[in-house]
Order: structure tokens, then C-alpha cells, then sequence
């Protein structure tokens, strides 16, 4: 008989509406933690590890940083933003990755993050033509890989298998990052991102956590000078971290040069806030990334982070109606979490 895998205790965040009448629930879990690790507010399970994706990429970079990465190949602060980015593939994008492929002494081909459509036209809207010519460029992880290609040219490390969980690189990665959450490899589990990188699992605390440290810089440590880097890096070009109508951008403009903002695919949103010395880290159980932007709206609300009413981007999230194809209003997704 096989073992009944573990879940997580994921609770009610959001549901949709149909009319009056709950038609679907959307469950997860949300931390907000300080610097420290203490657990300042929480719903659901924050304890039990769940995978990072995207969240991660700040944290992947801090071997490259570390090292002197940035300033040895003349990357300016847009291009260090962009080692943490999903970026959407605009031309800005692919113009400032195609230079660090450059100034690294990498290629393109060398990439092994695959392709895809750039983001940039589902997040606005705009249909993509059928006859595009898309290349790894254009891949939301482009940046990380060019990051990850230049650790190894500047630490003379094969670049063929840059992406094997036993790799030097990756090896750094998961060892600084267990250093910096104070735990070991082995209590994280690993998988396979969608870019073929290793990705690790993390509690929402662990993760909330070390949004907090970025914030703060965690001045004093041995990472500091890094993560002062990143936040400042990710704070000022928050274009570059992400792209027009998207989530991450939004959310940094909202709350320029205090707020460090990365999603990750599968509902997994980390927001740091300078101001409050605070982390947070959501996630939807079922990846549902509308029922994402209500839960993020009412975190900001219950918080009392922004007043909502003055930003209508983030308002129109907590006041997220459905509607079908004519146009009409068929519901709402609506926050029914306390934390």
C-alpha cells in the first residue's frame, strides 16, 4: 500500500463568487515575518516546505554577487536587477541580457533555459503574432542563466552543465542559501524549475524571512554588502525584475525604493518592505494567479501597508470582479482570511 503523502494545512484565502453563492475556494497560505524569523502575523501552514520558484532568484545570484560578479564584467544595476528577474521579454530586456551574454564572454547558444512567447504579450494583452521570432533571450529566466553562464566564465567552471544539481554553481547556490536561511542542504528538498534550474522547497516563514533580511540588508552580516546590492539593484530598475502590467511592477511602483517585490510561478508571491522591516510570502494552493492579486490586496489591507483607495491598480485587486465574455458582472473573488 503506498505511503499517503504529506500535505500541507493550506486554509480558505479566497473565493469566487457566482452571483451571491460561493461557486469556487481558493486555499493557501500566507508569513509575515521580521529579520529575526519571528512570526509577526500568518494563515494557514507556514511551516511546511513549499517550492520557491521564481521567489528564489535573488538568492540564487548571491554566489555571482558575492564574488564579484557584477563589478568584474561592468553589469550596471539594471543588469544585476535582471539576475532576479521573469522578465516579460521586452526589447529593453533582451537588449540588456544580450550585453551581459557579451561582456561575459558567453553566448546564446550556451543558454539552456529554453524559449518561449515573451511574457510581455499576455500581460498586456496583445495578441502575439503567429510568425514571431522568439529565442532564450526571450525567456522570463534569461537573465538568471546569463548570471549563472558568467560565474562560470569568470570562475573557470564548465558551462555545458551549468544547470546539474552537482555543478559547482549549484552547489554554491544551495549552499549559501542554507547558510542564509540557517539551515542544511538536506532540509530542502529540490526539484527542477521550469527553466531547468534546481529550485528548492522552503516554509513560507523561511522564505517570508529572507524577504525581510533583503529589505534590511541585514546590515552587519556577512551578506550584506550583497543583498544591499540586490534591493537596491531590484529597487530601482523594478522595471527590469519584471514588466509592464505586471504584479511585481506594480506593486514596487506603489511603494518606490522601500518595497522588493518577486512572484514565482504557481501562486507563490515574496514581498520585503524596508520600512517595516517586514517579509511576506503567499501562496495559492492551486496556482491561481487572480485569487493571487485579491490575497496580496487583502495582506496590504490588513496590514495597513497602502491605503488601496489611492493606487487603482492594487484597488481594482481587492475589488476583483468576474465577468464573462459579454462583459457582465458574474461575481467577485473576495479575501475571507484574517491573519
Amino acid at each position: 500500500m503506498n505511503t499517503p503523502m504529506p500535505l500541507p494545512a493550506h486554509v480558505p484565502l479566497v473565493v469566487a463568487t457566482r452571483g451571491d453563492a460561493v461557486e469556487s475556494v481558493y486555499y493557501g497560505s500566507i508569513a509575515v515575518v521580521n529579520p529575526s524569523g519571528e512570526l509577526l502575523a500568518s494563515a494557514g501552514d507556514v511551516a511546511f516546505p513549499l517550492f520557491t520558484r521564481s521567489t528564489l532568484k535573488p538568492f540564487q545570484a548571491l554566489p555571482f554577487l558575492e564574488g564579484g560578479g557584477p563589478a568584474h564584467f561592468g553589469f550596471s544595476a539594471a543588469q544585476v536587477a535582471l539576475l532576479c528577474a521573469s522578465h516579460s521579454g521586452e526589447p529593453r530586456h533582451i537588449a540588456a541580457v544580450a550585453d551581459m551574454l557579451q561582456r561575459s564572454g558567453g553566448s546564446e547558444i550556451q543558454l539552456q533555459c529554453g524559449c518561449h512567447v515573451p511574457i510581455w504579450y499576455a500581460s498586456t494583452g496583445i495578441a502575439a503574432p503567429p510568425d514571431l521570432p522568439a529565442s532564450q533571450l526571450h525567456h522570463n529566466c534569461s537573465g538568471k542563466h546569463a548570471g549563472f553562464l558568467a560565474w562560470c566564465h569568470q570562475q573557470g567552471q564548465p558551462v555545458e552543465n551549468y544547470l546539474e544539481p552537482d555543478h559547482p554553481l549549484q552547489q554554491a547556490i544551495g549552499n549559501t542559501l542554507a547558510a542564509f536561511i540557517g539551515c542544511s542542504v538536506d532540509e530542502m528538498p529540490m526539484g527542477i524549475d521550469g527553466c531547468g534550474a534546481p529550485n528548492y522547497a522552503l516554509p513560507l516563514a523561511a522564505l517570508a524571512r529572507a524577504y525581510a533580511r533583503l529589505a534590511t540588508h541585514e546590515l552587519g552580516l556577512d551578506h550584506s554588502p550583497a543583498l544591499t546590492t540586490l534591493f537596491t539593484a531590484m529597487t530601482t530598475h523594478p522595471e527590469m525584475v519584471s514588466g509592464e502590467a505586471r504584479d511585481d511592477l506594480i506593486l514596487m511602483r506603489a511603494a518606490p525604493l522601500d518595497w522588493v517585490v518577486k512572484g514565482g510561478a504557481d501562486g507563490v508571491q515574496a514581498i520585503g518592505i524596508s520600512s517595516r522591516g517586514i517579509g511576506i510570502a503567499i501562496k495559492i494552493a492551486d496556482g491561481n494567479s487572480r485569487a493571487l492579486r485579491t490575497a496580496v490586496a487583502a495582506v496590504i489591507e490588513q496590514l495597513d501597508l497602502l491605503p488601496l483607495a489611492d493606487y487603482p491598480s492594487l484597488e481594482a485587486w481587492r475589488d476583483s470582479r468576474i465577468r464573462n465574455y459579454a462583459g457582465r458582472q458574474t461575481g467577485v473573488f473576495k479575501a475571507v482570511f484574517a491573519l
